[in-house]
C-alpha cells in the first residue's frame, strides 16, 4: 500500500499543491513552520478524516477561504484509487473511489497509516486519554466498524452525562429515561470492551519480541489493559454486557450524585510493565521510549496481518528526538517494506542507508521543491 499522489487545496498554509511520491522513502525537509508537519497531517487526515493535531477542524482552512481538500490516489492490491476529504464550515465529506461515502466509518480504513510524531513518545507517561485515542485510530482502521461503535457510544454518553447532571439538581429524578440510555450505552460499550481485548492480544504478540530486540534482549514487555469493571480478557460480548449491568445498578445512586458516567471504555487505560515494573511511574526516559517505539512498529506489523499490506509510516520530526540504536532500530525495520515520510529540519547527523536512497522534498512557505 503506498500513496502515489497528493494534492491540497486551501489546506492550512498550501493554497495549491500537486505532488507524487516514492512508493520507499520521502524525506519532506525545512525550517520550522514552513509545511512539513501540515503536508505529513494532511495525509493523515486523507487516512482518519481527522487531524490528529487538532480537535477543531476549521484551523484545517486557510485563513479566510470557505474550504479545505485533500485528494490523494493510493495503490492498494495493485489497484490505484482515488481518495478526498473536503472540510467546510457545514461538515466533512469524504469520497472513496468518487463515491461519497454516507457514513464517515464506511470511509476509514480505506487507506492505512502510523504516525510516530514526538508526542507519541509521551504515549507511555502522558495521560490516559492519549492511549484511549490510540486503541481507537488504530483499531477503528482494521475493523471499521468498531468506529460505528465509539461514535455511537460517545453519543449515547453524552446524553447520559447532560441527564445525570440535570438529575443531580432534582429531588426526585425520574429513572426511567437513565435506565433506557444505560441499556444502549452497554450495548456498545461491551462490543469496544471485546474488540478492545482482541486488538490488545494481537498487539502485545508483535510489541513483546520488538522490545525485546531493541532493549539488546535485556527487557521483557508486558501491556496489561485496565478496565472500570473487573472483568477477564476472555470474556464475550454478553459476559462483558452482564458485569456492566450489575456494576451500573451498583453504582446508579453514585452517578447521579456525582452527575456523570463513572465506569466504561472512556475511562479505561492501557499500563506498560517492563521487566515487571511500571514504566509510567518507574521507567526511565529511555525505557518509556523503547516501549512507544516498540508499540509504535507492532501497529506496523499488526495491520500487515490483519489487512494484508503494509500500512504508510509517517516519522513527523521524530528522528531527532531518538539516539542512533533506536533510530538504526527504527530505519532497518522499515527499510524497503514501507511507504516512509520523514519530515526534518536536516538530514544531517542521521547516517542510515535508508535516508541515503531516499526522495528528498524541500518546503518553505507552503511550497514544496524536489
Amino acid at each position: 500500500m503506498h500513496i502515489e499522489q497528493l494534492q491540497l487545496k486551501n489546506y492550512r498554509n498550501y493554497e495549491t499543491l500537486d505532488i507524487s511520491f516514492d512508493d520507499k522513502v520521502n524525506v519532506i525537509i525545512g525550517a520550522n513552520a514552513q509545511g512539513k508537519t501540515n503536508l505529513m497531517e494532511a495525509i493523515y487526515v486523507l487516512a482518519f478524516t481527522k487531524s490528529h493535531r487538532t480537535p477543531r477542524e476549521k484551523e484545517l482552512i486557510q485563513w479566510e477561504k470557505d474550504y479545505a481538500k485533500i485528494e490523494g490516489r493510493i495503490t492498494k492490491r495493485t489497484q490505484s484509487i482515488p481518495l478526498e476529504i473536503i472540510v467546510s464550515s457545514k461538515g466533512k465529506k469524504a469520497k472513496l473511489n468518487r463515491l461519497e461515502q454516507r457514513r464517515l466509518s464506511d470511509y476509514i480504513g480505506a487507506i492505512n497509516v502510523v504516525m510516530f510524531a514526538p508526542e507519541d513518545l509521551t504515549l507511555v507517561k502522558g495521560p490516559p486519554q492519549i492511549r484511549r485515542r490510540f486503541i481507537d485510530m488504530e483499531l477503528g482502521q482494521i475493523q471499521p466498524r468498531y468506529i460505528y461503535h465509539l461514535g455511537q457510544y460517545q453519543k449515547i454518553l453524552k446524553q447520559r452525562n447532560h441527564l445525570l447532571k440535570q438529575m443531580q439538581r432534582k429531588d426526585n429524578p425520574d429513572l426511567t429515561m437513565l435506565d433506557v440510555l444505560t441499556e444502549q450505552l452497554i450495548e456498545h460499550a461491551a462490543t469496544l470492551l471485546e474488540r478492545r481485548f482482541v486488538f490488545l492480544e494481537l498487539l502485545r504478540k508483535w510489541a513483546r519480541p520488538i522490545h525485546h530486540g531493541i532493549s539488546r534482549e535485556l527487557e521483557s514487555l508486558e501491556i496489561h489493559y485496565s478496565a472500570t469493571i473487573e472483568v477477564s480478557e476472555e470474556a464475550n460480548k454478553e459476559k462483558i454486557g452482564n458485569i456492566y449491568i450489575e456494576k451500573f445498578h451498583e453504582l446508579k445512586q453514585k452517578e447521579i450524585e456525582r452527575g456523570t458516567t463513572l465506569i466504561g471504555p472512556h475511562r479505561d487505560d492501557l499500563l506498560f510493565y517492563v521487566n515487571g515494573k511500571d514504566v509510567q511511574t518507574y521507567g526511565s526516559q529511555g525505557q518509556q521510549r523503547t516501549t512507544a517505539l516498540s508499540v509504535k512498529l507492532a501497529e506496523i506489523e499488526l495491520i500487515y496481518q490483519e489487512v494484508g499490506e503494509y500500512p504508510i509510516l509517517l516519522l513527523d520530526d521524530v528522528l531527532s528526538e531518538l539516539d542512533d540504536f533506536r533510530q538504526s532500530h527504527l530505519l532497518n525495520t522499515i527499510q524497503g517494506r514501507v511507504q516512509t515520510f520523514v519530515s526534518t529540519t536536516s538530514v544531517d547527523g542521521i547516517n542510515h542507508e535508508t535516508l541515503k536512497q531516499a526522495e528528498l522534498f524541500r518546503v518553505s512557505d507552503g511550497k514544496v521543491d524536489r
